[in-house]
């Protein structure tokens, strides 16, 4: 399918849930053996947090799919060059195409919009932004995509977000976990398709030791850091509840592209993202981090690979593989 230029109106499901837009498709990922949807709150958290390990799995022939919660309508434009009132009357629209840029680069295969507004932070209570709705409402439209892309794992935002609390990321941790349970019960909104049952559910974060190896490579080459440690210590590390780490150093240009691609959210002379010389940056913390929130199989941890243990489809499609 052709990637949809325009921005679509968000419709309704017997008036209860929105409908989902399929933003672009550049496969089928319901013919893989095995299959990864990732549920975001804004245009470009795909590429931030968790967008190495996408590209790994999509290269090692794995369904890849994005569930996009709001499109990120309220979002600042951060980079310097395109601050501009011609772009930001067009915001809604230009930060469309740069998702789509930017999943293409990751290798999604399909990309869905959820329907609903960016909420701003704090949030602006209006109608059709993701933290006004109903809770239940944004549940059904979840399981409704679950059900209709049969994942094998399901990768969201963690419980604990002091760190960020923007009400989008909340309302996705709170919905995706409650839509995960839900997929798999045939007595739920059988109308929203077929029980589907996700046998693990991940929380993708950011580790201290991540943020950490970032700051160090900056002082060991004499140059200023972005990174404040003093305001990571004034909270307690999540790192004791990592439970999986995925290499992903194979596939660091591509996350660089991707980043690139939402240029209106991600300033190129920022030294936050792009400080380190290439050849540092690629080597200096190599892994997404994860925690295995729920598996319905048996997953001794740690873990190096979000499929272990993952009971696949009977028909094998491209080449699977696990390790660095």
């Amino acid at each position: 399918m052709d990637c949809l230029d325009s921005p679509g109106a968000c419709t309704t499901l017997g008036g209860l849930a929105p409908t989902p837009e399929m933003l672009c498709g550049y496969g089928n990922p319901s013919v893989c053996a095995h299959r990864l949807l990732t549920i975001h709150a804004h245009p470009d958290d795909e590429s931030s947090k968790g967008g190495g390990s996408i590209a790994r799995y999509a290269a090692a022939g794995i369904g890849t799919v994005l569930v996009c919660c709001t499109g990120g309508e309220a979002g600042s434009i951060l980079n310097p060059a395109l601050d501009h009132p011609h772009v930001k009357a067009r915001l809604p629209e230009v930060r469309r195409t740069e998702l789509v840029a930017a999943t293409r680069h990751l290798g999604y295969q399909r990309v869905w919009m959820l329907g609903y507004r960016d909420s701003n932070m704090p949030a602006s209570g209006e109608p059709g932004t993701f933290a006004a709705a109903p809770l239940d409402e944004t549940v059904r439209a979840l399981v409704r995509l679950i059900r209709t892309e049969r994942p094998h794992v399901v990768v969201t935002y963690s419980d604990n977000q002091r760190g960020y609390q923007h009400p989008d990321h909340l309302r996705v941790h709170e919905a995706s976990v409650l839509a995960y349970a839900a997929a798999g019960d045939p007595a739920f909104h059988p109308e929203l398709g077929t029980a589907w049952a996700p046998q693990k559910l991940y929380y993708t974060v950011w580790s201290r030791a991540r943020l950490m190896a970032q700051h160090e490579a900056f002082v060991r080459l004499g140059r200023q850091s972005p990174f404040k440690p003093e305001r990571w210590q004034r909270r307690p590390s999540m790192d004791h509840r990592l439970t999986t780490r995925i290499f992903v150093g194979d596939h660091w240009e591509q996350v660089q592209e991707a980043l690139r691609a939402h240029a209106t959210q991600i300033d190129p002379q920022s030294p936050y993202w792009f400080g380190l010389p290439p050849e540092v940056a690629r080597a200096t913390y190599p892994y997404d981090d994860y925690i295995l929130a729920q598996s319905a199989v048996p997953a001794p941890l740690p873990e190096d690979d979000l499929f272990a243990g993952i009971v696949a489809d009977a028909v094998q499609h491209g080449t699977w593989r696990t390790g660095p």
